[in-house]
């Protein structure tokens, strides 16, 4: 599971008005390398300085969150002809977010993660809170769940496996979730104060019918992370441990069919921290893992591309001034975003890889010479990358959408 998004992390009102026309106007076609991004800010009408998108689909909607005034609590968001609007929480809860770049629905349905007014009734601290997605101020205490969003109606909470805790990471065109949820089984491979066993789950929105992946065998835990309208899906598997990936991501996996049972995708040298990212139609992965440690080691990732093709993990390296990387999206034409950053706490850009050469985003970027671009965390099949970046003018960190030049 994603840790270091927020780790780097502490608008223009021109881009309401023209984003809509770029958006439509500097469409790329596919599979054409882009040398060059027009990069804008997205509008943020809730008062904070921190926002991000973390995911696009083709109708060209960013999506991700902003923090409130102050900073205390967070808010999912979608940007739609260039305003905002604001996703969750779920009734009594304080904290919502569209987590991951998986949500590829192209009818405009959105999953995403939000607490509730639940106290945690085992003590837990789940993903949500523990893995950074929402914050822990005034939340750490309460149940997370998966949130459904019918475009212009109100959420809807998804159920878990039986469980307290859940987790949606993304939706295809066929209105299949996926994600993660708890189920009412102590684990003992849990790190106190994580209790329950957690397994990759796909749920369809039309059925309302929620089922359990297999996880790798000899594992007890994992997650679903990304998906395509072909009914391929890869996650992690592995012990239960913290609920944050480490000892739960041994296994990087890929599952043909949510019936099947999951094909080991391999590593880069590590035992913990593979995690696969985003996937594209051709069931193209990429994601990170550790280099090397077993699975008690600590993060050190690279970003990795695999294909069903090959069915061989290989390691994208770094941008050179940089440790380490993470690949958090590929598109149909088999370009891949993320980023690149000097550990937890280090300097941090986004990473566009193409043609076999990684660059950073920066150096293509055209205008907005405040900007430095954090990380790219999705793009869509029109080349149009999404991510968080610092504008020192400002000061704020905010939410930016690259159009192919």
């Amino acid at each position: 599971m994603k840790l270091w998004r927020k780790y780097t992390i502490g608008l223009t009102l021109i881009v309401v008005f023209v984003l809509p026309n770029v958006l439509v106007a500097q469409k790329k076609p596919a599979g054409q390398h882009v040398k060059t991004y027009r990069v804008f800010t997205l509008p943020d009408r809730l008062g904070g300085t921190t926002a991000a998108a973390n995911g696009i689909n083709d109708l060209g909607w960013p999506m991700g969150y902003v923090y409130t005034s102050g900073n205390v609590n967070v808010q999912g968001a979608v940007w739609i002809e260039g305003r905002m609007l604001k996703l969750g929480p779920l009734p009594g809860g304080a904290n919502s977010d569209v987590a991951w770049e998986s949500v590829k629905n192209n009818q405009g349905f959105i999953v995403g993660i939000s607490d509730t007014s639940e106290v945690q009734p085992r003590g837990e601290v789940f993903s949500c809170v523990a893995a950074d997605f929402i914050p822990s101020d005034g939340s750490s205490g309460h149940t997370c769940r998966g949130f459904l969003w019918e475009p212009w109606d109100d959420l809807t909470e998804l159920p878990t496996l039986g469980g307290d805790n859940g987790f949606a990471t993304g939706i295809n065109n066929h209105g299949q979730v996926i994600g993660w949820a708890e189920t009412t089984y102590e684990d003992p491979t849990c790190n106190s104060p994580q209790v329950l066993q957690f397994l990759p789950f796909v749920y369809d929105i039309h059925t309302q019918h929620i089922s359990a992946l297999q996880v790798y065998p000899g594992d007890s835990d994992g997650t679903a992370n990304a998906q395509n309208d072909n009914g391929q899906i890869a996650g992690i598997s592995g012990i239960c441990s913290n609920a944050v990936g480490g000892a739960s991501a041994i296994h990087a996996v890929f599952w043909e069919s949510a019936t099947s049972t999951p094909i080991d995708m391999g590593n880069l040298g590590g035992l913990a921290w593979n995690t696969p990212s985003g996937m594209n139609s051709k069931g193209e992965v990429v994601g990170f893992g550790n280099t090397s440690g077993d699975q008690n080691a600590g993060p050190s990732p690279m970003a990795f591309y695999w294909s069903p093709t090959t069915g061989t993990m290989i390691n994208l390296g770094s941008l050179p001034q940089f440790l380490n990387s993470i690949g958090d999206a590929i598109n149909n034409a088999g370009v891949i975003v993320g980023q690149a950053y000097n550990g937890p706490n280090g300097a941090s850009h986004a990473f566009i890889y193409q043609d076999g050469i990684m660059t950073d985003l920066n150096a293509l970027m055209i205008g907005n010479q405040s900007l430095t671009l954090l990380y790219a965390n999705d793009i869509n099949n029109e080349g149009i990358i999404v991510g968080g970046a610092y504008d020192s003018k400002t000061n704020t960190y905010p939410a930016f959408v690259a159009i192919p030049n």
